[in-house]
């Protein structure tokens, strides 16, 4: 069975569905999908990182990839321990933090046995 993808457009949840997006460390969620995570989902201004609402914040606006690693890998922590929950990765770092896949996707190496994630096309 092929494992489900992420979609590039995320409108709605189901009530056990977690938004996962790139923040930043202030928690300023002016644009990109930090905006929707805040508008429609329940992320709080002030708050960059972990649980919000049904989304969860992943800092990437802070310097290089690696800066990011430790914030992925207490996410992957994170939803081990909430299996009760489906954490929807979108694609992190990509957007306004200027990241590319190929520069992001190795951190999430390790989601790729966790149930309840879910990841990005090609990810």
């Amino acid at each position: 069975m092929e494992k489900r993808t992420t979609p590039d457009f995320i409108t709605e949840l189901q009530p056990n569905e977690i938004f996962v997006f790139g923040s930043n460390l202030e928690g300023m969620h002016g644009g990109g999908a930090a905006y929707i995570a805040y508008r429609k989902f329940g992320a709080i201004m002030g708050q960059g990182v972990g649980l919000q609402g049904q989304s969860y914040g992943i800092p990437t606006m802070q310097g290089g990839v690696e800066t990011i690693r430790p914030y992925v890998d207490e996410f992957i922590t994170f939803a081990k321990e909430h299996p009760e929950l489906t954490f929807l990765v979108t694609r992190i770092g990509c957007g306004i933090a200027g990241f590319t896949d190929e520069e992001i996707t190795p951190l999430f190496e390790e989601a790729h046995d966790v149930d309840n994630i879910v990841l990005p096309e090609g990810w």
